[in-house]
């Protein structure tokens, strides 16, 4: 990746949902270090494409709420489509910091997806969702076959080969989850950097539901497990 990010070729990509008042620092935050913010409004009723707009991103609004991952599949396409080699993608709640962009970057080169990690904060969160990061990091870890400490965190960097030959087809939370056993089943190199985050607890902020979406991220991290075979990095 390494002539991507010297020629600048990096987009940001910000689902979003009911953050008309948020969005819109996140997006002047980004757009100080990267030329590009796609916000796919995730069929919000609350003014947040108008607000995402305002402070200077394009935006795509999907006609009814699909779900976080639906949405990341839509910027995928979208600026992949238009030519970027990686994407950034990062919350519109404020809880990923823009300023910490850089630390993505500069791991960047030679990666295909790199996470924003967060467990040196865990100790900041409450314990039941301190556990649930632990745990689930460990399981999904265990599926991917390879050891990474924090899965659920939502500020990575993607490349273009990676969902060109993976794909992302889960439209809620359990997206992020499994595109992890993917790549790292099929050989793409994920790396980790710790980030410093807006506020560590996020669940005023989260529309994650504890059981339905647990549920789910378990189905597809064994299909994915599962499914392994499929996916393999050409050299």
């Amino acid at each position: 990746m390494d002539d991507d990010l010297q020629t600048g070729r990096i987009g940001a990509a910000i689902p979003a949902y009911q953050a008309a008042g948020s969005v819109g620092a996140v997006v002047a935050g980004v757009l100080r270090l990267l030329p590009e913010v796609l916000v796919v409004d995730d069929g919000s009723t609350d003014g947040t494409a108008a607000a995402a707009r305002q402070a200077g991103a394009r935006v795509v609004s999907l006609p009814y709420n699909q779900g976080k991952g639906a949405a990341l599949s839509a910027a995928f396409r979208d600026l992949f489509g238009r030519g970027f080699s990686a994407v950034v993608t990062l919350d519109a709640d404020g809880q990923h910091l823009p300023e910490e962009i850089p630390k993505l970057l500069a791991v960047a080169p030679g990666a295909d997806l790199v996470l924003g990690v967060r467990d040196h904060l865990f100790t900041q969160m409450s314990g039941l969702r301190r556990a649930s990061n632990r745990l689930s990091s460990a399981v999904i870890s265990f599926a991917a076959g390879q050891r990474l400490c924090d899965i659920q965190t939502g500020f990575r960097l993607y490349s273009r080969r990676l969902i060109a030959a993976v794909g992302f087809p889960e439209t809620r939370f359990e997206a992020e989850s499994a595109v992890v056993v993917r790549a790292a089943r099929g050989g793409f190199r994920v790396v980790t950097v710790p980030v410093h985050l807006g506020f560590a607890d996020g669940r005023t902020t989260s529309h994650y539901r504890p059981l339905v979406d647990s549920m789910r991220i378990a189905r597809a991290v064994i299909l994915a497990r599962l499914q392994a075979p499929r996916w393999r990095r050409s050299s």
